[in-house]
């Protein structure tokens, strides 16, 4: 569920003030992270890489308050839960967004992704998740590419995560990961404590 919040209410007012009219409020971080446990863990299982990154990425992200909050339009919501988005190659050669509302565990969101992407392929058509603050995520596995700058529309205001390939070097795999987030809804710092808290979490894997 969300719901309209006043500004002033919050630990956003002053952002909201100086950030809601400006003309490209977006921020992009770069991180390379350490994906060798999760690299691990995802072939002894049997799971999809992306899947274990998109269940990291909404453990981190639950941690951080500002998660919850998001300019929609020029009002500020709080959002009750999180969804993880995914891009997913459709069968007739297209592609849809597939958002996945988080749990947080890890049997039944692989049981989520693996049952909303197959629908998603086999429709051709986007997948939402009401009520949910989405982050945003897009995989290019196939290429190795050092970062990314996602576009500003001035519409879709939510958090956004790209990453390519990674990269085995020596007993390491390594991934190169941008993070596009709206200055109203977090400062850098609360953007570096999530990439710091996704890395615990791809750490933890298997623990």
């Amino acid at each position: 569920m969300m719901q309209e919040v006043p500004p002033e209410e919050t630990a956003r007012a002053q952002a909201f003030a100086l950030w809601m009219e400006a003309p490209m409020p977006m921020v992009t971080f770069f991180r390379t992270l350490d994906v060798t446990r999760l690299r691990r863990f995802a072939r002894r299982r049997g799971l999809k890489f992306n899947m274990l990154m998109c269940w990291c990425i909404g453990r981190a992200a639950g941690r951080i308050e500002e998660f919850r909050l998001l300019p929609v339009g020029r009002k500020l919501m709080r959002f009750d839960s999180l969804a993880v988005g995914t891009i997913v190659a459709d069968r007739q050669g297209g592609v849809h967004g597939c958002d996945i509302p988080f749990v947080d565990d890890l049997a039944a969101f692989d049981e989520r992704y693996r049952r909303l992407t197959a629908e998603v392929r086999e429709r051709c058509a986007d997948r939402e998740a009401p009520g949910c603050m989405v982050i945003g995520t897009s995989a290019l596995a196939q290429y190795r590419i050092d970062g990314a700058v996602g576009m500003y529309s001035g519409v879709y205001n939510n958090p956004f995560l790209i990453w390519g390939r990674w990269r085995r070097r020596l007993l390491r795999t390594t991934l190169s990961v941008s993070f596009q987030f709206h200055h109203t809804q977090m400062d850098g710092a609360h953007a570096a404590r999530f990439l710091e808290a996704l890395q615990q979490a791809i750490d933890r894997m298997g623990r």
